[in-house]
């Protein structure tokens, strides 16, 4: 076992607990509040043993981790803290929480973070709480373990069940939850409530098990675990059939390393539209053709396929923030983004590792994407930096033999 920092929303510096070989599968154990990382060492045990790799970070204001300047104990501080350590990982984990650890889980792997997790367990969550056995729960988890009168944190009750009520029916990953018997914070109905949210999951009640499964019951706790763990998320070498989960098809795509770019154009009123893209490769010298692909659900779709002319902005190592930046969705992702002005508006991220300013040659059906060709019309490079890469889900540097 061996602890590491790393940087969280906002900057929090957080303690994260590695236990076993970085090559077997990955598993993340998030803790509830009041709790701390060393709670989960039992069970990271029994996974260890199973072949696997398992992480148990300390949530911010807890354990060894930092408390943060602004005060942020939110739901969605919380679930880009976990973000932030699923990003840094080579492979997609299957991510457990109990409790408040449950929520955040479904927080962080709700919408664009999907594409973080292999698979989700909870347990102790729903939809409805009951408001009365919540604050009695908080009463009883005022300081951490240590007794250093830390202060605990938790979560709004209201923006809780808000969260989970819209998060169950996005969740697409395979998903196992898990309910104590004798939680007096889920009632039935509650119960009954998550299932019809959450119908493609697998539901299963733990007796002699309260608000928190794994403490009350470690052993069935972990039983279900490791059965959900070999069914979703084995350790045999992976393979993808025609038909069968596009995500293992995805995961082996991710075999390829590529360099990433921010593809650029503007919209029917001129102003500059941008997107991060690691889809581009080199068609033709003569013509001088390149192409990109992009997804058909991306908002920025319809400014592309109107405008005559694009640009390539291939990224180097310094720009992993401006690849972030582009990557999630915001409203003007060019307020903080350096650029000039090319033909037709067209915008080039001043600093970049190359610009290829094309002029539209021909779009292509691609399935879930459409296919850009375009004529290079103008480039600009800088030979003495080195790219910016990507590689099985996250970001590289270039090593020279």
């Amino acid at each position: 076992m061996r602890i590491e920092t790393f940087r969280g929303f906002g900057g929090v510096a957080l303690s994260v607990e590695r236990h076993g070989s970085p090559e077997d599968p990955g598993v993340v154990l998030v803790h509830t509040g009041g709790r701390r990382s060393s709670d989960w060492r039992q069970t990271a045990e029994a996974l260890v043993a199973a072949g696997r790799h398992v992480l148990c970070p300390d949530l911010r204001g807890h354990g060894l981790s930092a408390r943060p300047a602004d005060g942020r104990y939110d739901l969605e501080a919380y679930a880009e803290d976990l973000r932030a350590l699923l990003r840094s990982l080579p492979t997609r984990p299957v991510i457990v929480g109990v409790a408040m650890g449950a929520a955040i889980a479904l927080a962080a792997i709700a919408d664009e973070g999907a594409h973080l997790a292999a698979g989700v367990v909870v347990a102790g969550v729903a939809p409805i709480l009951d408001p009365d056995a919540v604050r009695q729960l908080a009463r009883s988890r005022r300081f951490d373990a240590t007794g250093d009168r830390r202060w605990t944190t938790g979560l709004d009750i209201t923006d809780l069940e808000r969260t989970l009520d819209s998060v169950l029916g996005q969740i697409r990953l395979p998903i196992l939850i898990l309910h104590g018997a004798d939680n007096p914070l889920v009632s039935r109905d509650a119960r009954d409530a998550m299932a019809r949210r959450a119908p493609h999951a697998r539901h299963v009640e733990v007796e002699g098990a309260a608000h928190d499964v794994a403490a009350d019951q470690p052993e069935q706790f972990q039983a279900h675990l490791l059965e959900f763990l070999e069914t979703e998320a084995p350790r045999d070498p992976q393979a993808y059939h025609a038909g069968s989960d596009v995500r293992t098809l995805r995961d082996a795509l991710g075999c390829f390393g590529t360099g990433v770019t921010v593809v650029t154009t503007v919209d029917q009123n001129g102003a500059p539209v941008g997107l991060t893209a690691n889809s581009f490769t080199s068609v033709s010298l003569d013509p001088p053709l390149l192409l990109f692909c992009l997804a058909r659900t991306a908002g920025s779709l319809a400014a592309f396929e109107a405008s005559s002319t694009f640009a390539v902005n291939v990224l180097h190592i310094g720009q992993q923030p401006t690849s972030d930046r582009f990557a999630r969705r915001s409203e003007d992702r060019f307020a903080e983004t350096a650029f000039e002005a090319w033909h037709d508006g067209v915008p080039a991220l001043v600093g970049s590792l190359a610009v290829f300013l094309c002029r539209k040659h021909a779009v292509h059906d691609g399935g879930d994407h459409r296919i850009f060709v375009g004529e290079v019309i103008r480039a600009r490079f800088e030979p003495r930096r080195d790219p910016l890469l990507y590689f099985r889900g996250r970001y590289r540097r270039l090593h020279f033999a």
